[in-house]
């Protein structure tokens, strides 16, 4: 079913660099994003899912989202991308990146991410879940799932697509009734800028299936 757009749309994103929007979770930024483009040249466009090993909800603590935070800045300070969107879960993330030209490499930023937090995670908060023989014998800690999903964004309507889904998930797993609740998301900075309503969601909005299973 296609997905129902109840809010402005415009011709820019504004997003954050190397920081995640979301009151209290994380500081806010508002440096402004270009607009949106795929090519090739000024590198890709990505839709990801990160899931914690076993879903164990890492998240709940703000512990956990500060080590999360400073594992996402300062790969980004070393790797750049763009955050344009993401709402953060207790044992999930989805988000949306955009890399600079020329840039496609996405799976070392995320590698970069999952292994500086769960170092200090294991530093400071203490041990994850019990690992199997094959996380054993490669002395990998039991934090992430090794893989995460990954979605080339097409267009803008693939990219609103995107949007909607990132920002209903919470609604969908039943933590809050309006995305508006949910404080760990950049629901906000969407309807500051104008693109969503602050009542989008409400009255049974149908969102796009993805094929996530999250």
């Amino acid at each position: 079913m296609a997905c129902m757009v109840r809010h402005r749309r415009t011709n820019q994103i504004k997003g954050v660099g190397c920081g995640i929007a979301a009151p209290i979770l994380w500081r806010i930024y508002n440096k402004p994003m270009p607009e949106y483009r795929r090519s090739r040249l000024e590198g890709g466009t990505f839709f990801f899912t990160v899931v914690t090993y076993h879903r164990r909800p890492l998240f709940i603590t703000a512990a956990a989202r500060e080590l999360l935070h400073q594992a996402w800045t300062d790969t980004c300070n070393r790797f750049p991308f763009e955050t344009l969107a993401i709402c953060l879960l207790p044992n999930h993330l989805h988000c949306i990146w955009r890399l600079p030209e020329g840039e496609w490499d996405y799976s070392t930023r995320w590698g970069q991410i999952k292994g500086s937090f769960t170092k200090k995670y294991l530093k400071m908060v203490g041990p994850g879940a019990e690992r199997n023989p094959s996380r054993i014998m490669r002395d990998e800690a039991a934090i992430w799932q090794r893989r995460f999903w990954e979605h080339a964004i097409q267009n803008e309507d693939d990219l609103q697509t995107h949007l909607d889904y990132i920002h209903y998930n919470p609604v969908k797993h039943g933590y809050v009734t309006h995305p508006a609740d949910w404080q760990w998301s950049s629901f906000s900075r969407y309807v500051k800028q104008g693109f969503y309503e602050m009542d989008w969601g409400e009255g049974g909005i149908v969102i796009k299936k993805l094929q996530l299973n999250e």
